[in-house]
């Protein structure tokens, strides 16, 4: 389905090469993007040529089969220079793992051909008003011939309208949970641009409309059985929501270093030559900076977590895994508003032109930070250590 031949990446360490080059890359014109809300068409395409998007393909299909610590660090790359444009492949990574827990031989084998020649996944996941997040209204119905009739309304669908496939959540007559893969182009589905967020504006994550579309039996995935046992659906795709807040908190540091060593003045009770030999500023950038080394380091271990668990999967070690990546989620959030936040308070009423579009980094922060509620991992956090309270298997942990 791609239109042109993806790089294959080998490893860990070209993954890595490969996403600080694009990051590099993509952050030239990123506060222009947001500017203009352009949106970043011909940087998905390079990222779908980069071989990026295909690095958790498994070894045996031809894939890196990078580990998630390194695709925690992938991601949190990429948003440092612009967290737009790291957000629409969030989802396509957690449904890459769909793939791997819940596909069958033949499914695999034609789903991991497509990610390597370049193809992208987007979402069809949320809906509004449901009485909550996982109050899945969308619905997959049986035809005599054996396909499906898939209908409903999707809203946030970061991604899909920049997809080769949409994955929809949609349950059954039986109300199991399943996961629709559909082709961008089906008749029936439409992809409707109408996100109008304050932050992360060139994501594009609007709204999908499915009526009656025709969907193939084997074109859809059981993901109730996902949560049937021991799983890491969540603690991965929580993992890449945390280096995404990492990548905002990173980019806004060296955002206001840049500022203020370049455009700042000393306030004139300083005593000093230059904004950078302020003592006061010197010290709230070595508080900013431990907040994110701070954050970077439980990214880190939470990534190492997940490996672990996925080398020998079980509920306890599920359940590191998940408390591991909460407990950096909850940092990563609280660090990307407070830095991005900062960045005027240390870079002086200048920086707080519209023109120069500053506040990117904060409207990011603030928008993609909502996607969850931080308090609720804190809570599963608390039972997990004062009363080994494993935490649940609903996938957002």
């Amino acid at each position: 389905m791609p239109g042109q031949a993806a790089h294959v990446i080998a490893d860990d360490t070209e993954a890595l090469a490969v996403a600080a080059s694009l990051a590099e890359e993509f952050r030239t014109d990123a506060s222009a993007r947001d500017v203009e809300r352009r949106l970043p068409r011909a940087e998905l395409d390079r990222l779908s040529a980069s071989g990026l998007l295909a690095v958790t393909v498994p070894a045996e299909h031809g894939g890196a089969d990078v580990s998630a610590e390194t695709l925690a660090e992938v991601f949190r790359l990429l948003a440092a220079a612009d967290a737009s444009l790291a957000q629409i492949p969030q989802s396509h990574f957690a449904y890459i793992n769909v793939i791997r827990r819940q596909g069958t031989d033949e499914q695999q084998k034609f789903f991991y051909a497509e990610l390597l020649s370049g193809a992208r996944f987007g979402n069809a996941q949320s809906e509004a008003g449901t009485k909550h997040v996982q109050d899945i209204r969308t619905r997959l119905q049986l035809r005599p011939d054996g396909s499906y009739d898939l209908t409903g309304v999707k809203h946030y669908s970061t991604g899909a309208l920049f997809a080769h496939w949409i994955p929809v959540l949609a349950r059954t007559d039986d109300d199991a949970l399943q996961v629709a893969f559909v082709p961008r182009d089906a008749p029936g589905l439409s992809v409707v641009d109408d996100w109008d967020g304050l932050g992360q504006r060139t994501t594009a994550s609007g709204t999908v409309r499915l009526e009656a579309v025709r969907v193939p039996a084997d074109r859809v995935l059981p993901h109730h059985l996902t949560f049937q046992g021991p799983q890491l659906q969540g603690a991965v795709a929580q993992l890449l929501h945390a280096a995404i807040d990492t990548g905002i908190a990173s980019g806004a540091l060296a955002e206001a270093a840049q500022f203020v060593r370049t455009k700042s003045r000393p306030w004139f009770e300083s005593g000093v030559e230059t904004a950078a030999e302020d003592p006061l500023l010197i010290q709230r950038f070595g508080e900013l900076a431990i907040r994110v080394r701070a954050a970077k380091a439980l990214l880190g271990d939470a990534g190492r977590a997940v490996d672990a668990s996925r080398a020998d999967l079980t509920d306890e070690s599920a359940a590191e895994a998940s408390i591991a990546v909460a407990a950096a989620k909850v940092l990563a959030a609280q660090t990307a508003v407070e830095v991005a936040d900062a960045l005027f308070e240390v870079s002086g009423t200048r920086s707080a032109l519209n023109s120069l579009n500053l506040h990117r980094y904060w409207r990011d922060a603030r928008t993609h930070t909502l996607h969850d509620p931080v308090r609720w991992k804190i809570q599963h956090i608390g039972r997990y250590v004062l009363n080994n309270t494993r935490p649940p298997r609903h996938g957002l942990l």
